[in-house]
């Protein structure tokens, strides 16, 4: 067998490895019974929906609310603060909605600091008055709100910053205001690219499980848990857990139903708009205002309360925490070797084999991304199950007993439900990287006898190296925040910084989850400074 039929090979099996979870989960979901179908329907089902369906208007909301707005201020505007408002906005995307969730209850509870001063300046008491409830609907889309408003404020600036200057003095000549302007022009042109960062944060929303199980709130994410663990029915568990998939391909299609038939054209010859607006007295300060509270509120007031709770009031463990921060590293390393070797052969195929079937496993990746951690788990883990008992029964065949489960109980499932998570991460990266290598080098080696892994290994790779490292970076971080699958699916007595944070806030001690929250915003800072020194070269 040649190289090429090897990728090839290789690629397809990767592809049955993203598609088995997700058929396991459908596939078992077939076998709940109506009963519990019944016994679902006329308890919990209805609040499932509603709560899923108002987090998700609420985060939709509140992010287009910051996303857009301060993306055309940045992008168009002069006024003080914006060269560090640019990147300082994107901060928040370091923070996890279940960290935030757990500082702000610190702050904001009856036993907190603002309503402490509030009781000792007014000398009230309990039940003298009335203070808003974060642990509440309301609290998580807030909270979610904070922390996803960047993928919106990301593509939103994007795409102001793609915007030809000829549309905006075209508007101008017409006698267009600016605010006309953007209402009529601008906004309709960054279209699409805005629906698609709300798209991205409307998944996050439906994949968090972290913010909404410590405010109560319960939703299909809480649901899966409960059913699986609590009541033991992994059918049922199945059956709720297609519903969020259901809600999740709905979501897709409507993305790529907004923009069927709609085309955006700009001229290339055309100046970009550099012509800043210039914004002075009441309406700087309010740009400067608008600006700044998002950073404010979604990463400085958290991260600062973090840092005092870590510096002045934890107790650490030191043996624990070292040992908690070791498990965490070298599983999302492993996990994002994993992932990039998946992606790179996945890329490399879709490149020499021009197969729509290798074209499918690459938009199929996509959709792991899109999933929750809650269902991949129970996908991946319903498969393992069946795997370990064959090889239980083998092995009792050759007179071997008790060998116990050999991958389901292991970081094993860990490992293969991360990178059915996060492949897409590392495709689309390593894809970019590919592209920018001209095909003429690969009909240069080949003409000069060079085999597929002779390119691979003499040009491709030492090439695409900054990708390659740039797309193992984002994996390892966003292992490290990984919160339901690794909850679901960890082996027994095994923790993560994102487990013993979840474990520690669940039994009300904020202070102690400090530290391990701290460590996973700081480690986190590094791909959204990566990103912003991408978006900065492009601008330049």
């Amino acid at each position: 067998m040649n190289h090429t039929s090897t990728l090839k090979l290789t690629a397809l099996l990767i592809g049955v490895l993203l598609g088995l979870p997700i058929l396991s989960v459908i596939g078992q979901s077939l076998f709940a019974g109506v009963e519990s179908i019944s016994h679902l329907w006329n308890t919990v089902l209805s609040e499932y929906i509603s709560n899923s369906l108002m987090l998700m208007l609420g985060v939709a909301v509140g992010t287009l609310l910051i996303g857009v707005p301060t993306a055309w201020l940045t992008t168009m505007c002069k006024f003080p603060g914006r060269d560090w408002l640019n990147w300082a906005l994107l901060l928040p995307l370091a923070m996890p909605a279940y960290v935030i969730a757990y500082t702000y209850t610190g702050i904001l509870d009856y036993a907190g600091p603002i309503q402490s001063t509030l009781r000792e300046l007014t000398g009230w008491g309990y039940g003298d008055y009335h203070f808003w409830d974060v642990r509440s609907l309301s609290g998580a889309i807030l909270m979610l709100i904070l922390v996803l408003y960047p993928y919106v404020y990301l593509t939103a600036r994007a795409a102001f910053f793609e915007q030809s200057s000829l549309s905006m003095e075209v508007a101008k000549s017409l006698g267009y205001s600016t605010p006309k302007t953007w209402f009529k022009v601008a906004l309709p042109l960054a279209r699409p690219a805005i629906i698609a960062g709300v798209t991205l944060a409307l998944m996050e929303t439906l994949a968090d499980y972290g913010t909404v199980q410590y405010f109560g709130v319960s939703t299909f994410s809480t649901g899966i848990f409960r059913t699986f663990y609590g009541l033991g029915d992994p059918a049922s568990a199945a059956l709720l857990a297609t519903g969020l998939l259901t809600f999740v391909a709905a979501l897709i299609f409507v993305e790529r139903y907004s923009r069927r038939g709609i085309a955006y054209h700009q001229s290339k010859s055309t100046p970009r708009v550099r012509q800043l607006i210039e914004l002075r007295g009441f309406h700087a300060l309010m740009a400067t205002l608008a600006c700044a509270l998002p950073f404010l509120l979604g990463f400085m007031l958290p991260a600062l309360q973090l840092l005092f709770w870590s510096l002045f009031e934890a107790e650490l463990d030191w043996p624990q925490f070292i040992n908690l921060a070791w498990n965490t590293f070298y599983l999302a390393a492993l996990a994002a070797l994993i992932a990039v070797i998946l992606a790179f052969t996945l890329a490399y195929a879709q490149r020499f084999e021009k197969q729509r079937v290798l074209k499918l496993i690459g938009q199929f990746a996509g959709l792991g991304y899109a999933l929750p951690g809650t269902i991949i788990a129970i996908g991946v883990l319903t498969p393992l199950i069946w795997f370990d008992h064959q090889l239980i029964k083998l092995f009792n065949w050759f007179g071997i007993a008790n060998i116990g489960l050999l991958l389901s109980g292991t970081i094993v499932a860990l490992l293969i439900a991360y990178a059915v998570r996060f492949l897409a991460v590392a495709l689309g990266t390593v894809q970019a990287g590919l592209n920018q290598i001209s095909p003429s080098i690969d009909y240069a080696a080949k003409s000069l006898g060079r085999s597929t892994w002779t390119t691979l290994r003499l040009i491709h790779a030492p090439i695409m190296r900054s990708s390659l490292f740039t797309a193992l970076l984002i994996v390892f971080v966003d292992v490290l925040k990984e919160l339901p699958a690794t909850l679901m699916l960890r082996p027994f007595d095994f923790n993560t910084l994102a487990i013993r944070a979840y474990e520690l806030a669940t039994d009300e001690q904020l202070i102690a989850a400090a530290p391990p929250s701290l460590l996973i915003v700081v480690v986190g800072l590094i791909p959204v400074l990566l990103i912003n020194r991408a978006i900065t070269r492009s601008a330049s």
